[in-house]
């Protein structure tokens, strides 16, 4: 999220470094995306249009705005664009429907919601984040999260409660939050 939109400013200048990190941030998460829609022969092609479009037009993104809403919606017209190739007359609309949604912005946010999400958990501490992606990607109790870790139940629920605080901090303030001002990391 924030590391993500802070190199928005930097690839608007034409800063090819900025490029880079976003293709490194991201690109997983789209070329993720774009399997789902393009398939997974094409998506890594598609992928790179997407990010030659990202730098072909960097002069034309707003800092103001998300970059990784950007770069998702370059992603979906460019899987868009592979589905009227296969089909050069005819694109069903439900085909693209449960490509784009009704706008095509609602799959596009969530993609870039979660690139977000990605981005923040990355920031907390080990024993936080470890701790969150136990429970909610491998869909662990704290109780099982304990005894996995060697740890108390109390030290779990602690790690979780601080983890997801910051989290919070993280998605929804333009502040960093207190783990990256000095305050408690564990």
């Amino acid at each position: 999220m924030e590391v993500v939109d802070a190199l928005g400013p930097r690839l608007a200048s034409g800063d090819e470094a900025a490029l880079e990190e976003c293709y490194a941030l991201i690109g997983p998460t789209v070329l993720a995306y774009l399997r789902r829609h393009v398939g997974q022969d094409e998506a890594e092609d598609v992928l790179q249009r997407t990010f030659l479009d990202v730098w072909r037009g960097s002069n034309r993104y707003d800092p103001r705005q998300s970059l990784s809403g950007w770069v998702f919606t370059i992603a979906r017209r460019r899987a868009i664009d592979t589905l009227r190739g296969r089909h050069p007359t005819v694109v069903s609309v439900d085909v693209l429907r449960d490509l784009v949604g009704e706008d095509g912005r609602e799959i596009a946010e969530r993609f870039a919601w979660a690139a977000d999400l990605r981005a923040a958990m990355s920031r907390l501490p080990d024993a936080q984040r470890q701790a969150l992606e136990m429970a909610y990607f491998e869909d662990r109790t704290q109780r099982d999260i304990a005894q996995v870790l060697d740890v108390p139940l109390g030290t779990v629920k602690a790690r979780m409660a601080r983890g997801t605080k910051a989290l919070g901090e993280l998605l929804t303030q333009d502040d960093p939050p207190a783990m990256e001002r000095g305050g408690e990391l564990e």
